[in-house]
């Protein structure tokens, strides 16, 4: 791990001040619904986070999910074959113990779960959190804002003050990022909530895919060629950017991490690199790693039999899991000054060290799909 040098930003606020993002919103007076939802960030500095050992929620969850595919009045509508199920009539804030287990095996298998008219952006920033909690230790991200008074809590918002087009993509003809979400860290991330607040009347869509899916299309030969490969994963560009220097509270680091990782709960392979994050294969010379990484690249971004779109509205809430699947959000909206604003909350429970286990054997008999319960009440 290599450090980056601290900005003197630091030094000069010292850990006992706040820093409000420039947004259009004033803080203090404005009868915007969700202001306490505003990004803050308090600056100073955290240790490195530590590997931990991770019990996936899933593994103790029934395999037929029986508790929460049977709840009165619920709707399971498959999206794609691949990739993802949209859920009517069952609110994520009522599930108990057992229905939320039930839901971390439901997202492994379908990797994106989208729940309509949902009042979980109203339950309250401590709800949310002992919800996001219940599927593992909340990540705290290095540089994002934060909700005042809870880390844990990511609000992603942009607005015509603090741009539509983050410093990333402005030098770039498109504004498609591809990602894993914080793929650098030691514990990947596991089951992850996402909702807006509010969205523009048009864009501002997000993009996800199934890194299972895109493993399993290659040839046999192919993948086997994989396994056992191993690439970095660096955090190093992402606390580069400009307007995330002043803010970060942890060392950026490069981790190691397998090309193919393995499920712990569904035992799938899925592939574990992306271009935003993943850097080079272990091993290997630059060229030869290019070849792989841009091809496996291209694959899984450009199949579009395993891609999903999911259009935002309000009470639209997002259940993904990040270690099978990658996402990419749209910045296309037309940004009106004081009108237009997208404004979301990710809560982000870590799991597992991603790992490869080649005698893992997946129960295709026993998937969502093949169960019939598609389209049920």
């Amino acid at each position: 791990m290599t450090s980056l040098e601290a900005p003197n930003k630091f030094a000069e606020l010292g850990p006992e001040k706040e820093i409000r993002f420039e947004t259009s919103v004033d803080y203090e007076s404005s009868e915007y619904k969700y202001a306490s939802y505003l990004p803050h960030y308090t600056p100073g500095r955290q240790p490195p986070l530590e590997e931990f050992a991770h019990q996936d929620v899933g593994l103790r969850a029934d395999p037929e999910k029986r508790s929460l595919l049977t709840s009165p009045g619920a709707i399971f509508e498959e999206i794609t074959p691949a990739i993802g199920t949209e859920v009517r009539g069952l609110q994520l804030s009522a599930l108990n113990s057992q229905q939320r287990d039930e839901l971390a095996l439901l997202a492994a298998e379908r990797g994106v779960l989208v729940f309509k008219d949902q009042d979980f952006p109203d339950i309250g920033p401590e709800r949310q959190r002992e919800f996001g909690s219940h599927f593992g230790p909340l990540h705290i991200h290095q540089h994002g804002g934060q909700i005042k008074g809870y880390p844990e809590l990511l609000p992603v918002y942009r607005d015509f003050k603090s741009g539509a087009v983050d410093n990333e993509i402005k030098n770039n003809v498109s504004s498609i990022k591809w990602h894993t979400d914080m793929s650098y860290e030691i514990n990947g991330m596991g089951t992850t909530i996402f909702f807006p607040f509010e969205t523009p009347k048009s864009g501002g869509d997000t993009l996800y895919l199934s890194t299972t899916a895109a493993y399993n299309s290659l040839s046999d030969g192919y993948r086997q060629r994989l396994h056992g490969l191993y690439a970095t994963h660096s955090g190093f560009d992402q606390a580069k950017v400009a307007d995330h220097k002043e803010r970060y509270i942890r060392e950026p680091i490069e981790t190691v991490h397998p090309i193919v990782r393995t499920h712990p709960v569904t035992k799938e392979n899925s592939l574990y690199v992306n271009r935003l994050y993943t850097r080079r294969i272990q091993g290997y010379k630059e060229e030869e790693s290019a070849n792989i990484l841009n091809f496996l690249y291209n694959h899984i971004e450009h199949g579009q039999d395993w891609h999903i779109r999911i259009h935002w509205t309000p009470g639209t809430v997002v259940v993904y899991d990040n270690r099978n699947t990658q996402h990419s959000a749209l910045r296309d909206f037309n940004v009106k000054e004081h009108e237009t604003k997208r404004h979301m909350l990710r809560i982000t429970p870590q799991a597992e060290r991603p790992y490869f286990d080649p005698n893992a054997e997946p129960d295709i008999n026993a998937s969502y799909a093949a169960k019939g319960h598609l389209g049920t009440e």
